[in-house]
């Protein structure tokens, strides 16, 4: 069986690879920043504050960015963004590895960070369909969302290893020289312009954003599809509770910190093939994505429960295969439903729920745990998750009927002024 079709695309294999290594140091930052607030407080609510700060940067700035991406070169948008990211980076290198680095150094970083990340995901995503065939689409993201993971499972490995040997600020560096490799990947890449960015430039930046609340709000599937993403990414929100879990109860140390971080990764990348598969030939999407949530769900129980470290990775692959299967599912249906003049917007209000939801849950589950410990806080919230996803496959909606076939989306009709 030869290399499916869009592989044999030059820019998207550039993009592609670019995108991979820019995101192994991301994330490595982010688990190192979460590791070392827990470090320098030992609190797992001021651990949570990491995540409250990009909070806060997604739901004020995300939708000014996809306004940005519809009237802007995309590409050129994202370099910017990716430089902006570099410097925050590397003035976070030279505190921590010169020994100044307190607790809200890293919370600042985090949150400037994530402000020129609103400015770079809607350009990120809404650049695909530029770069390959509409019936190319579901095969790059099938193949984006799984290299995503190689990222989450290679960065905070990686900086498990470098927090052992020399502490956080080495990666920091690492995230820097990964920042520089993008800007270098972006700078050849061949994108045709964006046809309706003439247009969109003649309208006011609040218009614009209007214009992309109205589509979502017209559109059940899309907003259905946040509503779903929020419930398991801000009460199954897993990602704060780890330093305490590989430290405190666990008692494995950074490392084992690393693997606990990694493994989400590792399942979603064993599942690549299934994923795959089922996005491109099921047409009951909709109920495998309402099953994946519920399994995601119960995968987050038995991550606290699991009484010995190597069930813990255990529940954590199963985590991350769980969540892939769901998020291709979301990622395409929004993808699809969407027209290339309105993706940045679209995608700006999405990544509120699917990156914002993440950043929200640390606070929640953070504080949560503060109060009743990191068990029960996961326990209770999964609950919520599976409840939710319950609901919507107890009765017919626009989510569990989903085919994942649907004809070019049509802009919602221009409204008469006043």
């Amino acid at each position: 069986m030869g290399l499916p079709l869009v592989l044999h695309n030059r820019d998207f294999d550039l993009y592609w690879s670019g995108v991979v290594l820019s995101q192994i140091g991301t994330r490595g930052t982010v688990a190192a920043n979460l590791f070392q607030v827990y470090q320098l407080t030992g609190s797992v609510a001021q651990t949570g504050l990491v995540g409250a700060a990009q909070a806060v940067a997604l739901l004020v700035l995300s939708p000014l960015g996809g306004a940005l991406a519809d009237r802007h070169d995309r590409r050129r948008l994202l370099q910017w963004a990716q430089a902006a990211s570099l410097v925050v980076a590397l003035g976070l290198a030279i505190v921590t590895l010169t020994g100044k680095a307190q607790a809200w150094h890293v919370i600042l970083c985090a949150l400037l960070t994530t402000a020129a990340t609103t400015f770079d995901q809607p350009a990120r995503q809404a650049l695909i369909p530029a770069l390959v065939p509409r019936e190319q689409l579901g095969q790059a993201i099938a193949l984006l969302n799984p290299s995503r993971e190689v990222a989450v499972l290679i960065g905070p490995a990686l900086a498990g290893l470098l927090i052992a040997l020399n502490g956080p600020g080495l990666v920091y560096v690492l995230d820097v020289v990964t920042y520089a490799a993008l800007i270098g990947v972006l700078a050849v890449l061949r994108v045709p312009p964006l046809t309706s960015a003439a247009t969109a430039v003649r309208r006011s930046v609040v218009a614009s954003i209007v214009e992309g609340a109205r589509y979502v709000a017209h559109r059940p599937l899309i907003w259905k599809l946040m509503s779903l993403d929020v419930a398991a990414t801000v009460f199954s929100a897993y990602r704060v509770l780890l330093p305490a879990l590989a430290i405190d109860i666990l008692h494995v140390g950074p490392s084992g910190y690393g693997l606990l971080g990694s493994a989400p990764s590792a399942g979603a990348l064993l599942a690549t093939y299934t994923v795959f598969r089922v996005v491109g030939r099921s047409r009951r999407l909709g109920r495998v994505l309402l099953v994946s949530t519920v399994l995601y769900g119960l995968s987050a129980i038995l991550l606290v429960h699991a009484p010995i470290f190597a069930l813990t990775l255990v529940a954590a692959l199963l985590l991350g295969a769980f969540d892939a299967m769901a998020t291709t599912i979301r990622h395409t249906a929004v993808q699809i439903e969407t027209p290339d003049e309105l993706r940045g917007r679209v995608q700006s209000f999405y990544q509120m729920s699917s990156r914002g939801g993440p950043a929200l849950g640390d606070v929640v589950v953070g504080a949560f745990a503060a109060l009743v410990g990191p068990i029960a806080a996961l326990t209770y919230g999964a609950f919520v998750t599976i409840a939710v996803a319950a609901g919507f496959a107890s009765r017919p909606n626009v989510v569990r009927e989903y085919a994942g076939v649907a004809e070019p989306a049509e802009p919602e009709p221009a409204r008469p002024p006043g």
